[in-house]
């Protein structure tokens, strides 16, 4: 059920030393490609990271928040080509919690790394960065990171006491 699912989904930041298989890193990619986006122009593009050393690259990402995906045994890059369509960072961004939602789902704990509009170290921005330590091509923008893998923390869902319900308006 996917109410159960998002009961479920939190911020994991701490992941146990076990790579994700090739089989559920699959499942993850066709999850992603699957995302809807604004006019079916799919401007977002994905690199999947597994390469321990870049891995830790990334993590250096940004001075704050991004250092414990060092631990992580996958990193997904969700960037975009901005020309491509002008709801981009919308289409990024469901993307990234199709991502989220598909990882719990497979029984696997995700983090989402803001990089757009976020600082590296004072004289290069966190997009600058990831951009070089991946060569990535100069048209793309990165929006995020998604670390995975498997939840050495366990965390309970936000009970129902919880949820912000003043934030909701009826018109009835």
């Amino acid at each position: 059920m996917f109410l159960d699912l998002l009961k479920k989904r939190r911020s994991i930041r701490q992941f146990m030393e076990q790579p994700v298989e090739k089989a559920k890193i699959d499942l993850l990619v066709e999850a992603m490609l699957r995302s809807p986006s604004s006019r079916g122009l799919n401007p977002w593009e994905f690199v999947v990271v597994t390469d321990r050393e870049h891995i830790n690259d990334l993590a250096k990402a940004k001075a704050h928040g991004s250092a414990f995906m060092k631990n992580g045994p996958l990193a997904i890059v969700v960037c975009s080509d901005p020309g491509r369509c002008d709801v981009w960072v919308e289409d990024c961004s469901i993307a990234a919690l199709i991502i989220h939602l598909a990882a719990t789902d497979l029984g696997l704990g995700s983090c989402w790394i803001q990089i757009r509009l976020r600082d590296h170290d004072g004289k290069m921005s966190a997009e600058e960065y990831v951009k070089q330590t991946l060569g990535l091509k100069e048209n793309l923008t990165v929006e995020a990171i998604i670390a995975i893998g498997y939840p050495q923390e366990e965390k309970l869902g936000h009970p129902l006491a919880s949820l912000p319900f003043d934030k909701v308006s009826y018109l009835l």
